[in-house]
């Protein structure tokens, strides 16, 4: 049996009509499910109900055999171990630089300032303004990014960005994109080279179904 880990809200809503185009059917709604571990239409074919940002690491270490995930928490994770065979073009958003409405931001990076900056997303950070030359002291949080700069906790924020309604609200603006973001499926490297029997056709029903 093959084991896809998938993460509730807008990737798997949207990941649901791919499955459905490939004749693939969750056999529960996870998200009125208590069920973690989930049945579909395949019998040769589960589903595992996990964190976002632990779907790479279930598919690296083998407890999954494929899985659904952003751009953001590949990039974050590292990668290692997983093949990213198919970009499904699903859950697309931008990493963007916000600040407070009223920061000079081109000018405190003219100048050499050493921003505070606050973020779920280090790595992405710290490999952006490193690219840039500029100096930073990265502040990790989990939740509430845009309460960061109001609170005077930081200069500015990395995070992700859809229709930029929350920044707004929060008075923040957007100053320099990052990444463009999308959902990846990814796949064992062993199990692609050991089960490709099974792999290979769900990954080409999934690309097809993709688009």
């Amino acid at each position: 049996m093959l084991t896809l880990a998938l993460s509730k809200g807008r990737i798997y809503t949207e990941t649901v009509p791919l499955l459905a185009r490939a004749g693939i059917r969750p056999s529960e709604d996870p998200e009125t499910s208590r069920k973690l571990i989930i049945g579909t239409s395949d019998p040769a074919l589960r589903l595992v109900i996990v964190r976002a940002s632990d779907v790479p690491t279930y598919v690296q270490y083998g407890a999954a055999d494929l899985g659904v995930a952003g751009r953001d928490v590949l990039i974050e994770h590292g990668g290692g171990g997983l093949y990213q065979p198919v970009d499904l073009g699903i859950g697309r958003c931008r990493m963007c630089v916000a600040v407070p409405d009223g920061f000079d931001y081109a000018h405190a990076v003219r100048r050499g300032a050493r921003l505070r900056v606050a973020t779920k997303y280090v790595q992405i950070a710290r490999e952006h303004f490193a690219a840039k030359g500029v100096h930073v002291d990265l502040i990790k949080l989990y939740g509430s990014m845009e309460l960061a700069p109001l609170a005077g906790l930081a200069d500015a924020i990395v995070d992700l960005v859809s229709s930029g309604g929350t920044l707004r609200a929060n008075r923040l603006v957007e100053v320099e994109q990052v990444a463009e973001i999308s959902s990846r499926l990814i796949v064992n490297q062993a199990a692609y080279k050991t089960r490709s029997e099974r792999v290979a056709p769900l990954v080409e029903a999934l690309r097809r179904a993709a688009g």
